[in-house]
């Protein structure tokens, strides 16, 4: 419905002009009427403009860090992350360019505009944010726990694990972890996440306690000598185990992290994130 009378002020004008008063009413309709369909036509802004759409996206990732960003046998860029961009970019029905550049370029070319993103596996840390925007987190790298399979199940907790030997490597997260929260459990701490791992193949440990996503591979691979699988649930705690991984982002481009946070919800809605998830990762580590 239009709305004239009080912009005429039609209330203030006195019986006598009415005849002027009809004619005014009869531009004003004519106004609103012709010139938005002129402003339309010549290209000016609406009043409420569509959300932001980007014709290509730019991402920025390093090459040497398999599952999450690697190149194959035949040369060509692949992994955990280079899919997820590419889904992203396909949820924002942009074109994908994805270059590669040093870890410790990434942030100096995101600063320079060299690109609309960095995908790369970087964790959420205050440090971090004192450069960049984070998109919402699409990774975590929790701890887990790890038991020979052959072994009797037990509860995985403070009181189950009592007096039970638990490797880990010295110096780490996880050694901490096992320190704060699990202080009757015999820790082992060995040298490398490598001999920690070995410890528990050998069944000089009961268990090992290690990062979900590096274990996963040793668990599937040919070192573990298929001993092993995973005990109890994951442990989350940032405070030992970061807030997880996300897109780093321009702090003077707000719009890019609206599109890619909505377009990352949506490859999640549409199962296509779990899909990548299962390609590069053989074991859930969650």
């Amino acid at each position: 419905m239009l709305h004239f009378f009080p912009e005429l002020g039609l209330k203030a004008r006195p019986a006598r002009t009415s005849t002027l008063v009809f004619f005014h009413l009869l531009a004003a309709l004519a106004w609103q009427l012709v010139v938005p369909s002129a402003m339309a036509a010549e290209g000016a802004p609406s009043a409420a403009p569509a959300e932001g759409r980007r014709v290509v996206v730019r991402f920025l990732t390093e090459a040497d860090f398999p599952p999450f960003d690697y190149v194959d046998d035949e040369g060509v860029l692949t992994g955990f992350n280079v899919d997820l961009a590419r889904a992203i970019c396909l949820e924002m029905q942009a074109a994908c360019d994805i270059k590669v550049k040093p870890w410790g370029e990434l942030f100096a070319g995101l600063a320079r505009s060299d690109a609309d993103a960095v995908i790369a596996g970087h964790a959420v840390t205050a440090e971090a944010l004192k450069d960049v925007e984070f998109s919402d987190r699409y990774f975590y790298t929790p701890g887990r726990f790890v038991g020979r399979s052959d072994s009797p199940k037990v509860e995985i907790s403070s009181e189950g694990l009592d007096g039970v030997k638990v490797a880990v490597a010295k110096g780490s997260a996880h050694e901490a972890y096992l320190q704060a929260f699990f202080r009757d459990t015999r820790i082992l701490a060995f040298d490398s996440q490598d001999l920690a791992r070995e410890a528990l193949a050998q069944g000089a440990a009961d268990f090992l306690f290690d990062d979900a996503i590096s274990v996963s591979f040793w668990l599937n691979g040919t070192l573990s000598r298929k001993c092993c699988e995973f005990r109890g649930g994951p442990y989350f705690e940032p405070k030992y185990f970061g807030n997880g991984i996300a897109i780093a982002l321009p702090k003077a481009d707000p719009e890019i992290r609206v599109l890619i946070n909505g377009a990352l919800e949506r490859v999640r809605q549409s199962g296509r994130f779990q899909e990548i998830v299962d390609r590069y990762f053989p074991l859930r580590v969650y």
